[in-house]
């Protein structure tokens, strides 16, 4: 095994009070944190990082929660991409592990939102891409760093996942939440997901939560729709990739990516009304790490 037992322990330690200060954090009511005025001022929305640490690092840099205690922080999917080792093992569970440790030590601020490859991971449901199991690249990254400790790391880190909200909502008026289900327009949505536990069949294929975070349906009708159904005005979600780093599919979503030499984010009020063409204007590019 490539670290010691005490190591393990602490990551194992790590996860399981990330996963409870998921189920404690102020404001969460189902699988929804709920910023009012009265808990926080702005929200760093920020977007897939698969796995680029030196982008998630500086997100920390921009969040610097430790200066602005009224800031919140949602991250979210970063499992699967980035470095590998020498036998093909994807070290991304390395950034998953900052995380945790981020969301432990900031409970009631940081908020990692259930993602559909972190989902993948949870149900080990199989994503080919580009020609490699990408399933099968992370147990060879985790079994290359624990060894025999492996199961157990990958237990605590599924605990944590499977804790993790669906979305975060803000008193501004925006719904954040990794993607949106397809053909809301024609076809209904188990909305109770949001409300509820998750129950085993929610997060198989066609489930609630699978159709929510797996969704690529960006036509304005069915954002539309799925905005009157959480009662938004705007939308901010990941998990479509963005050359630019953000996009702006319709007049109601707004989608930032974090894993790309182009990333962005966008700093989003909680205290006052937020429109579609303000949120644009508050996009930012993520700085290198050299800037």
């Amino acid at each position: 095994m490539a670290i010691s037992t005490d190591q393990v322990r602490s990551v194992i330690d790590c996860y399981q009070a990330a996963a409870q200060a998921n189920h404690n954090t102020p404001g969460r009511v189902g699988n929804i944190v709920n910023l009012s005025a009265a808990t926080a001022e702005e929200c760093m929305v920020t977007g897939d990082l698969h796995g680029h640490g030196p982008n998630f690092e500086a997100i920390c840099r921009v969040a610097d929660l430790a200066r602005f205690p009224r800031r919140h922080l949602v991250l979210q999917e970063v499992c699967h991409g980035g470095p590998t080792f020498d036998n093909g093992g994807c070290k991304s569970f390395r950034v998953l592990e900052q995380v945790a440790r981020l969301k432990s030590e900031y409970p009631a601020r940081v908020h990692f939102l259930l993602s559909n490859h972190e989902l993948a991971e949870l149900t080990d449901y199989p994503i080919l891409k580009a020609k490699r199991m990408l399933n099968l690249s992370f147990r060879l990254g985790l079994q290359e760093e624990y060894g025999d400790a492996a199961d157990q790391v990958r237990e605590a880190f599924c605990q944590f996942i499977g804790s993790c909200p669906l979305a975060v909502r803000l008193a501004s008026g925006a719904f954040v939440c990794h993607s949106l289900p397809e053909h809301l327009d024609r076809h209904s949505f188990d909305r109770t997901v949001f409300d509820r536990p998750y129950e085993p069949e929610d997060l198989c294929e066609h489930g609630a939560v699978f159709d929510l975070v797996w969704g690529r349906d960006h036509r304005p009708d069915n954002a539309h729709a799925f905005a009157g159904l959480v009662g938004a005005k705007l939308l901010v979600h990941g998990h479509e990739p963005c050359r630019e780093g953000y996009g702006t599919p319709n007049d109601t979503q707004l989608i930032v990516d974090c894993c790309g030499e182009i990333a962005c984010y966008v700093m989003l009020p909680v205290d006052r009304p937020i429109t579609h063409a303000e949120a644009i204007t508050r996009v930012a590019r993520l700085p290198s790490l050299a800037e």
